[in-house]
């Protein structure tokens, strides 16, 4: 049986793609809190990295981290969605799930607190 929602090809398949990640972006930045609060770090931090970066790698790891925040609370909201999808009953591997997807938006905060802090020291705060 073939799935009648992967017949696009070239220009179509990508415009279609597109639009589906956009919409995916609006979606998670109307109903999740914590993916419009840090799009709107976002929106502060990575114009400022331009600044604070001394060159394209810098900019690269501190942009890149700010990004990757984003990029694992989309994921966070992709499996809270789809477990909520199948029951909001509590169940152990439900709460396993979540719990291990919120455990990944942590660690990138983490991730992107602990760059920042060090070019942040480097620039600032190390004597020279």
């Amino acid at each position: 049986m073939t799935n009648p929602h992967k017949g696009r090809t070239g220009v179509e398949r990508i415009v279609r793609a597109t639009g589906y990640s956009i919409e995916g972006l609006a979606t998670a930045y109307r109903g999740e809190s914590a993916f419009r609060q840090e799009t709107w770090l976002a929106v502060l931090l990575i114009p400022l990295s331009f600044w604070l970066g001394r060159n394209w790698v810098e900019v690269a790891l501190l942009a890149g981290s700010v990004m990757l925040v984003l990029v694992v609370e989309l994921l966070n909201s992709g499996i809270e969605s789809a477990i909520d999808r199948v029951s909001f009953e509590m169940h152990d591997l439900s709460k396993r799930a979540k719990d291990l997807a919120s455990a990944a938006v942590f660690l990138s905060l983490l991730l992107c607190a602990g760059i920042w802090l060090a070019a942040l020291w480097q620039r600032f705060g190390a004597a020279t």
